[in-house]
Formats: C-alpha cells, sequence, structure tokens
C-alpha cells in the first residue's frame, strides 16, 4: 500500500512521459525565469553552454521551442572586426550571381535556379536591388 502511494506522489504533469524535461503548451510555461533562444537575444544574452530545462510547443507538438534559465544566461560576445568580415564573405557568396557577377542585397536561389532571376530568364532586376560588378565602375578597369 506505501508503494501505491509514492506512485501517486511522483506524477508529474508536465512530464512528457519518457522521462526527459518539462514539456508547456503554448503560453502555458508561467515561469518567468524560462525564456526561448529568440527571446535571450532579445535580451542581449545566450544559453552559455547550459542545457535546456524545458520544451514548449504548439500547434500540437509540430512546433516547439527550448527553454532556457534567464538567470544561468551570459551576455552575447561581441562582434569582432574578424567575425564580421568572415560572415560578409559567407554571404556573398550566397548573393552573388555566378553569371553576371552582381551581388544582391537578398539570398540568390543558386541550388534551384544556378543564378539570378534576370540571368536565368530574364525577369528584369530593380536597380536597388543589387551592387554593381566589381571593376564596372572602376576607371582601371576600362
Amino acid at each position: 500500500m506505501a508503494d501505491q502511494d509514492q506512485d501517486l506522489v511522483d506524477i508529474d504533469p508536465n512530464d512528457p512521459g519518457d522521462g526527459s524535461i518539462p514539456v508547456f503548451r503554448w503560453r502555458q510555461a508561467g515561469h518567468t525565469n524560462l525564456a526561448t533562444r529568440r527571446q535571450l537575444r532579445e535580451m542581449g544574452l545566450r544559453p552559455g553552454g547550459h542545457e535546456p530545462v524545458a520544451r514548449i510547443e504548439c500547434r500540437g507538438g509540430k512546433r516547439w521551442a527550448w527553454l532556457y534559465e534567464i538567470d544561468k544566461a551570459k551576455p552575447i560576445r561581441p562582434m569582432t572586426v574578424a567575425k564580421e568580415a568572415a560572415l560578409d564573405k559567407a554571404m556573398a557568396k550566397r548573393q552573388t550571381c555566378p553569371s553576371c557577377s552582381r551581388r544582391y542585397y537578398h539570398c540568390l536561389p543558386l541550388k534551384s535556379l544556378g543564378s539570378c532571376l534576370e540571368c536565368y530568364d530574364g525577369t528584369p532586376a530593380e536597380l536597388g536591388s543589387y551592387l554593381r560588378p566589381p571593376g564596372e565602375y572602376l576607371a582601371a578597369a576600362a
């Protein structure tokens, strides 16, 4: 009889059943000490190597996000010149058309089309949506 009483006491309504971490429904986390990665980012924080303590679900469990403790979060590391240069180099690869060498302000569909829309099917690009190719405006290139 003591075993039955102990089983009733150990029931956690937020336990997903697999013994992992608590799962909350949308807007029912109820803790002001928990935040998602995006919420931490808005506060200028990052998880800082700590594991998530809970999970929040919406749309019947089809969408979910990890929840972290705000008290254990650390400040975001500042952007360095080297990090900014590396990010710009990576984005340039995704934004530059291999055919016409224009660098657009948005990522191009290079995997599906292989080029910008103007090179692919002749759809004209707006003048303010890209940078001119290098060398087009340099006096030494003429």
